[in-house]
């Protein structure tokens, strides 16, 4: 995962970036419940950014409940991904639609490409 992580230029602060890249991955499967990650160290290394950084990267990831930071093992990505509420799941498809729309995605296109990651995850996650 740690050979995925970039930073760009783009006025997002950089702990966001690395905070958003680590969820990605976890929704994307890339990263698995139980599965360690890169101490903070390697971040920072890795992308030639300040330790604070990375760690205010992982304390925010922290705080969603997506990854577990255990004092002197590691951090890992949490065992059961954090329930969200109807208010939190409403503000990101109103983040997700004003993004869509800024960057010229038709709304009804990308709801039909969401349903096929969807449908992709729950066949390839049904593994009783």
């Amino acid at each position: 995962m740690l050979d995925t992580l970039h930073i760009e230029a783009n006025g997002i602060p950089i702990y966001i970036q690395v905070r958003d890249q680590i969820l990605a991955a976890i929704a994307a499967g890339v990263l698995k419940p139980g599965d360690r990650l890169p101490t903070m160290r390697e971040v920072a290394v890795a992308l030639k950014i300040d330790l604070n950084t990375v760690r205010h990267a992982y304390d925010s990831a922290g705080e969603s409940g997506a990854i577990v930071l255990v004092r002197a093992q590691g951090t890992y990505v949490a065992e059961r991904p954090p329930e969200i509420g109807d208010d939190r799941v409403e503000k990101l498809a109103q983040t997700i639609a004003v993004n869509a729309y800024k960057q010229g995605v038709n709304l009804h296109e990308l709801i039909d490409r969401l349903k096929q990651i969807a449908a992709s995850h729950k066949a390839g996650g049904e593994t009783s």
